[in-house]
């Protein structure tokens, strides 16, 4: 069975082979075991405590193979992206230029740097081993995040955004960083993205407060600016399914856009249903395989389906629910893992 669980220590090593898997340009997936390790501590901490309102805490998700035991992906939320050390992006502005003498008017797009202390939700960190990736599977690390959410609403922002991969190479090549971050940061796309996780006080003491007109920018850059990795256009699409639309933000380094969703319109979030078992069953039911979660703080997610019981109440399997570590009396939270309905227009 495939199960999404919270992350412990003894996951750091098969974290850090996930992440040396990853190529550049998932941020929240250094391939660097001391960050790792902070991480994974970090996450450990919030999902240990009994917070009431977020303040910036990690959760960190592991998929995992339990026949196996092999560890095959991971996803996170950040329950509050700022504070003492900002969320920047470039918003995308336009403005026009006219001139009657000459009868020319043009409308001309910029980059200007925004700076939030006290941000969104995020989501982020997603990553499924390359050998692993099977139907199914790509959606329960992604979408289970908002089963969490459903769940534990007070830990979470009113609001949720992910930054998408953007345009980079086998080689840690950006076309975007090499016109732009690299011309007032001195060094390659990946070490300032590896900084980055690190400390962020370096963008502010060298990145520039004034708008950057985008036709100034070579070709090449301008033309990924906004555009997603080609590994991420299945992420982007699941979450513009589930609700998110594309922002007039992009990342500052490679220009990979930002998505955003009120969190309690997110398609998961709003189609999940809580239920207490009335009764286990040798076999699954005979239903469409659906997100099954723990309503503990300690979460935990597998695809498994589920039948009505009677008065509110459901039946699963015994499989799903020694997985789930639930039992009869226990509750859990389920959503199909698809869109019954083609999302409405913002």
């Amino acid at each position: 069975m495939i199960l999404v669980r919270s992350i412990h220590q003894s996951d750091l090593e098969a974290l850090l082979r996930l992440a040396e898997t990853a190529g550049y340009g998932l941020t929240t997936l250094p391939p660097d075991m001391e960050l790792l390790r902070k991480r994974v501590l970090r996450s450990e901490r919030s999902f240990a405590c009994a917070v009431e309102e977020p303040g910036g805490e990690i959760y960190t998700l592991v998929m995992e193979d339990t026949d196996t035991g092999e560890i095959i992906g991971t996803s996170s939320i950040v329950s509050k992206v700022g504070g003492f050390q900002p969320f920047y992006a470039y918003r995308i502005e336009s403005e026009v230029f006219e001139s009657k003498q000459l009868g020319i008017r043009k409308e001309i797009q910029s980059l200007n740097l925004v700076r939030e202390h006290s941000g969104p939700t995020e989501i982020g960190g997603l990553f499924i081993s390359p050998q692993q990736r099977r139907k199914g599977i790509g959606r329960l690390i992604s979408l289970c995040r908002f089963l969490f959410m459903a769940e534990h609403p007070h830990l979470f922002e009113p609001q949720v955004m992910a930054e998408m991969r953007g345009v980079v190479d086998a080689n840690g090549h950006s076309p975007f960083w090499e016109a732009l971050g690299r011309k007032f940061f001195d060094l390659d796309y990946s070490k300032a993205d590896l900084l980055s996780m690190k400390d962020k006080r370096f963008i502010a003491d060298l990145m520039p407060e004034e708008r950057i007109y985008i036709p100034l920018l070579p070709d090449e850059a301008q033309a990924v600016i906004g555009q997603v990795h080609d590994h991420t256009r299945p992420a982007l699409k699941m979450l513009l399914d589930e609700g998110f639309r594309v922002t007039d933000l992009v990342d500052i380094f490679e220009a990979g856009p930002i998505v955003l969703c009120d969190r309690d319109k997110i398609r998961t979030v709003r189609e999940s249903r809580r239920a207490e078992i009335a009764d286990l069953s040798p076999e699954e039911p005979s239903s469409d395989a659906l997100l099954v979660a723990n309503t503990d703080i300690e979460f935990r997610c597998c695809l498994g389906s589920i039948a009505e019981a009677g008065q509110g109440t459901v039946r699963i399997s015994g499989r799903v629910a020694e997985a789930l570590k639930v039992g009869k009396g226990d509750r859990v939270r389920f959503a199909s893992p698809r869109p019954s309905e083609p999302p409405k227009e913002a």
